[in-house]
């Protein structure tokens, strides 16, 4: 039996989506652009050079979502996934997804980024099973600028994905290969979990381990 995993930002997608749904809400002009854009600059960076805070990430990232009707979030969604996320969505992506599907028992997209911006996204790639960072609601089903269980970051990621398989009936020792993709040395605990990890599009620093460790690393930013 076989579980694969994809990370979704800089791996399945050529950018990143928790990034993208920033700038376009900045674009848009329903959060004040220059502080809005200069703090997601920021956190970017954070994430991208290893320092992210996530408690402080998530609750930048989730004030938008309390601050509007669930209706109108969705209709931009809507906008955003057409404008922003399907350019990003390349050929190479889409038939290693494929192929992983033709040959796992599971597949499942494992990310930091919170479900209402990745649902969709994970839809237009076809895979069913989606582990992310969950944005509370309320009982009409409004967000409330919270985080609902453990974030998907790091270790994280181990903890939700042990979960989601427990949601299933399954655990990892059913497998006998288990394949995590990702870009980033963020995810480097879900990486040395599984038995086959891959490096996609990789930072320096995951580059670097991959070829000391001779994980496969592939490239297909932009194709």
């Amino acid at each position: 039996m076989r579980l694969t995993l994809f990370d979704l930002d800089h791996t399945l997608l050529s950018g990143d989506s928790d990034f993208e749904w920033g700038q376009f809400l900045a674009v848009l002009g329903v959060v004040d652009r220059a502080s809005h854009e200069r703090r997601n600059r920021a956190f970017y960076e954070d994430y991208k050079a290893g320092t992210l805070d996530i408690e402080a990430f998530l609750a930048f990232q989730l004030e938008p979502l309390k601050s509007f009707p669930r209706h109108q979030l969705d209709r931009w969604h809507q906008q955003f996934m057409a404008q922003r996320i399907m350019p990003l969505i390349g050929p190479l992506a889409r038939q290693k997804v494929a192929d992983e599907q033709a040959r796992s028992d599971l597949v499942a997209i494992v990310t930091a980024t919170n479900r209402f911006v990745t649902a969709p996204i994970a839809l237009a790639f076809g895979i069913e099973h989606l582990i992310a960072t969950e944005p509370d609601t309320d009982p009409q089903g409004e967000f409330t600028g919270r985080v609902r269980g453990i974030p998907s970051f790091r270790a994280g990621k181990i903890a939700r994905v042990d979960e989601w398989l427990a949601s299933l009936g399954r655990h990892w020792d059913e497998f006998d290969a288990t394949a995590f993709y990702s870009d980033s040395m963020n995810d480097l605990p879900l990486l040395e979990r599984v038995t086959e990890p891959v490096a996609v599009n990789p930072d320096n620093a995951l580059e670097a381990l991959a070829r000391a460790q001779h994980w496969p690393i592939l490239n297909w930013m932009g194709s």
